[in-house]
């Protein structure tokens, strides 16, 4: 792709154009929003994102469109991983539900400006070092490992991390509306709400290592996964509120994602060898009899893998939740039973 500076321009410049939309049109006043409002406005960044990537498909070429879309679900899922982790938070230091849409946008917003420096990190990297490819590979292989057997015990809101915060700063027990400092007795003290959004950038931080190599390993161009990442993140703060009582029946969704991290490693690592140019790996030639895994398999796969552990999930949970009433009536039997 040909991305002139003057694209990349106006691309920023809508982009930050829809966040102060969002601001002045949503955030500004606290309020929590109606399933409708949030139903709404996610529908409607969907279908920007969607038609955004039709039109890279018509301009560019198919190849570039399906590394957009290919990115874009990826960024997607990991992106519905990430709010689950908000939830925890939110719930964690009980964020009061009309505050929490002003927590969303700080958090989202410092995502994608972590996420835009990681993506300028990684296009310098991948332009000058072609074994790069195998260093993202590996990291991906790890986060999906990671991914797939954590258990969900660590709480962001009360961690190490969080503890030394509160060790450093002068922390008020109550929040005031939604400011972020209060002065007591002559004594400036920040407000839970400081800390919420503080647990917020450090869980973005971290969320930013999973999806910047993810994406690099669907395609080379900053300018695509830029604006995947960018089509991902709007939108998110209606999806959670959307989907608020769902995340939690998404048993499986860390497993689903574990699963696309590593099929992306691998292919990053295949791709490593294909450009190789280390000489303790076949003499720093390239190794050519092994495949390269095109894009259109690439999105299948992602979107098969988000389809089946969504249906997955919503169905054990829906066994589980129908399995419980009979559990709980043979428990009031077995406790009427008079025989020993």
């Amino acid at each position: 792709m040909n991305i002139t500076p003057l694209v990349w321009g106006i691309t920023i410049a809508v982009t930050i154009a829809f966040f102060v939309f969002e601001y002045f049109a949503h955030v500004r006043k606290p309020h929590a929003p109606t399933i409708g409002e949030s139903a709404r406005w996610s529908v409607f960044y969907i279908a920007l994102a969607l038609l955004f990537g039709v039109g890279i498909g018509v301009v560019s070429g198919w190849t570039y469109g399906g590394e957009y879309f290919a990115g874009y679900l990826t960024e997607k899922a990991l992106s519905i991983d990430n709010l689950f982790v908000f939830l925890i938070v939110m719930t964690g230091f009980a964020v009061p539900k009309i505050y929490q849409q002003k927590v969303l946008m700080i958090g989202i917003v410092i995502a994608l400006i972590m996420r835009g420096a990681f993506i300028a990190v990684g296009a310098a990297l991948i332009e000058n070092f072609s074994w790069i490819f195998y260093i993202f590979g590996a990291l991906l292989l790890f986060l999906a490992y990671r991914q797939a057997f954590s258990h969900g015990e660590s709480d962001p809101a009360n961690g190490k991390f969080m503890t030394f915060v509160r060790r450093v700063l002068p922390v008020s027990d109550e929040y005031n509306g939604d400011r972020l400092f209060v002065k007591k007795d002559g004594r400036r003290f920040v407000t839970p709400m400081l800390l919420v959004i503080v647990a917020i950038g450090f869980v973005d931080l971290i969320f930013a290592v999973d999806s910047i190599p993810a994406i690099y390993g669907l395609t080379n161009e900053a300018y695509i996964v830029f604006t995947a990442n960018a089509f991902a993140l709007m939108g998110l703060r209606q999806l959670y509120f959307l989907i608020g009582g769902l995340l939690e029946r998404l048993i499986y969704l860390a497993q689903g994602l574990a699963v696309i991290l590593a099929f992306i490693g691998v292919k990053l690592v295949f791709h490593a060898l294909h450009v190789n140019e280390l000489p303790f790996i076949n003499g720093g030639e390239p190794v050519l009899w092994i495949p390269e895994i095109p894009i259109w398999l690439s999105l299948l796969f992602i979107a098969a893998t988000v389809t089946v552990a969504t249906i997955a999930s919503l169905a054990k949970t829906r066994s589980d939740r129908l399995r419980r009433p009979v559990e709980v009536t043979q428990d009031i039997e077995d406790a009427r039973d008079p025989r020993p």
